[in-house]
């Protein structure tokens, strides 16, 4: 059998976007804008989150948003009612963002708000746990919600995302007397044993609980 040549296509691409997402950060710095990575399963409660976070800072903090989604414009438009700039970023089928995809979506944030500076930027990854998990945004700092009827194993089932965020929020806390197999104790066993120095805040999005931490 005549040999082939084996080109190591992914560890290139994942190589390129990591230099990419530092030089973002850099850009980053010198505007003073802090970029929030914010990623989940689809029907964590992102969104109805960001809306709480953006109602308690919104006097304090020039807040926009990147929706990153598929298809469809809903959830701009949900935060877009807050008074926060937004964007609908669509990624053509891809289940993640990567540095060079957060930057257009930078630019096109700052030409919505003609180019006047934002003190908080969040980007609202594609409802995933897997792909998002792989890609540097260049973010400042990145932050996921893993809600109560997902489960409290799944720090053991996907590693990478647990591992790679600052901040895991537990939302929808207000529904545990329903799941009364999730154990809080358990899960935060299950995320410092990924994780030992994520800051881990339960919150009720619905309620408002826990949203001022």
């Amino acid at each position: 059998m005549a040999d082939v040549r084996i080109l190591e296509v992914k560890e290139s691409v994942f190589a390129n976007n990591d230099r990419k997402a530092d030089e973002l950060r850099d850009d980053l710095k010198r505007r003073g804008t802090f970029l929030l990575n914010l990623m989940s399963s689809p029907g964590s409660g992102k969104t109805t989150t960001l809306t709480r976070t953006i109602e308690a800072l919104r006097d304090e903090l020039s807040i926009a948003v990147m929706e990153a989604d598929i298809d469809s414009d809903v959830d701009a438009r949900t935060i877009a009612g807050t008074g926060a700039r937004a964007i609908q970023l669509h990624t053509g089928g891809m289940c993640h963002l990567d540095a060079y995809m957060t930057e257009q979506g930078l630019d096109g944030l700052l030409a919505e708000g003609d180019g006047a500076p934002v003190d908080l930027a969040i980007l609202e990854n594609v409802g995933n746990l897997v792909c998002p998990a792989e890609f540097d945004t260049g973010a400042s700092a990145n932050a996921m919600i893993l809600s109560v009827p997902e489960g409290d194993d799944k720090p053991l089932k996907y590693p990478l995302m647990f591992s790679i965020c600052d901040v895991v929020l537990i939302n929808k806390i207000d529904a545990l007397p329903v799941f009364d197999t999730f154990s809080m104790e358990r899960v935060r066993e299950n995320i410092l044993m990924r994780n030992p120095e994520a800051t881990i805040i339960p919150i009720s999005a619905k309620t408002g609980e826990g949203i001022e931490a």
